[in-house]
């Protein structure tokens, strides 16, 4: 059964520029992990909108609860390269509390574009 839903779209240059002149808000809204590829290096800011797209899709997705910590929902990828959201904490709270059990995340990206969409589900 589907929860909820949510979508998200970033434009990717308005990002890029708020990142540029507030270069700590990387580390407020992306753990450590989301912010390297897997060879270690520094992700664009095109991959991050897309990861920001995501968290902003699964607060979407739950009903925009508030309290929600931007670290509790982290997009990573798995070996295949699919991307896979890993909650803890306030994330993982709400999402228990509303019967969530599983998430589909899909992101895509094109031109100045970003774009995240997510189903929660309920077994």
């Amino acid at each position: 059964m589907i929860v909820g839903i949510g979508i998200d779209i970033v434009e990717i240059p308005r990002f890029e520029a708020t990142i540029s002149r507030q270069p700590a808000m990387i580390d407020r809204l992306f753990t450590a992990r989301e912010q390297l590829t897997d060879e270690g290096h520094r992700r664009t800011a095109t991959s991050l909108a897309a990861r920001f797209a995501a968290k902003e899709a699964v607060a979407k997705a739950l009903g925009a609860p508030q309290g929600m910590q931007w670290h509790h929902c982290e997009v990573v990828g798995e070996s295949s390269g699919r991307p896979h959201l890993y909650l803890s904490g306030t994330v993982q709270e709400q999402a228990a509390a509303q019967g969530v059990t599983s998430w589909h995340l899909s992101l895509s990206h094109d031109g100045d574009l970003a774009v995240a969409y997510v189903i929660a589900e309920a077994n």
